[in-house]
């Protein structure tokens, strides 16, 4: 396909800097110019007889992930609680399944994430339990320096994210700026930096030339 919108040739020169970044801190990755090249590869990285689950993500549901894995493979899915304490017991569960999908709220121009979580299931299944993650990142995700990625987690993606969630009373919920706030339901908890993939091929980025989620 050609590409030769000066907006979409910045972002192929971006993200081939990107990947290449990425694989020199041992994650594996990839870079699909379109969602349904993004949706194309995701499926390659997911072995057919694994169980699926995943973490609060817009960017997996704008490339078609979520329904997909949801018709074609045994997944764990909160959604499908009819309680509070079966959701959490589900969302502990999800931490023990084979492939957990995900997106980061930021990411650094040399290939550092940046997740910002509330509960903190999320973060701990990118940390460590599931044999296999794949992270989903479109292009408005990536800063030029681990400072700004981190400023952009606290600052855009967060008080973005609780607005999806009726009755928070965060600061950012309120006001949409972040307050750097000692809310019992702050959804900036956990604040995790992934300077290196230390298992081999366990965390896949997949760096997609359009902007996806918060």
């Amino acid at each position: 396909m050609e590409r030769n919108k000066p907006k979409e040739i910045r972002y192929d020169l971006l993200c081939a800097k990107e990947r290449d970044n990425l694989e020199k801190r041992h994650f594996e990755a990839y870079y699909c110019q379109t969602k349904e090249e993004a949706l194309k590869k995701a499926i390659e990285l997911i072995p057919k007889n694994d169980v699926v689950s995943w973490g609060g993500s817009v960017s997996i549901d704008e490339i078609g992930l979520l329904d997909y894995v949801r018709k074609n493979y045994k997944v764990i899915d909160r959604d499908t609680a009819k309680t509070p304490e079966e959701r959490v017991e589900i969302m502990r569960q999800a931490l023990l399944c084979d492939t957990f999908l995900m997106s980061a709220n930021a990411m650094s121009e040399d290939g550092i994430l940046v997740n910002i979580d509330g509960n903190g299931n999320r973060v701990a299944a990118l940390c460590y339990g599931p044999k296999n993650v794949v992270v989903i990142v479109g292009i408005n995700k990536i800063c030029k320096t681990l400072e700004d990625a981190v400023s952009r987690a606290r600052n855009i993606a967060a008080p973005i994210n609780v607005q999806r969630f009726k009755g928070i009373k965060t600061p950012c919920y309120l006001n949409g700026s972040c307050a750097n706030c000692k809310s019992p339901e702050s959804a900036c908890s956990q604040v995790v930096i992934t300077r290196t993939n230390r298992t081999a091929s366990r965390i896949k980025v997949i760096l997609v030339g359009k902007e996806l989620g918060f």
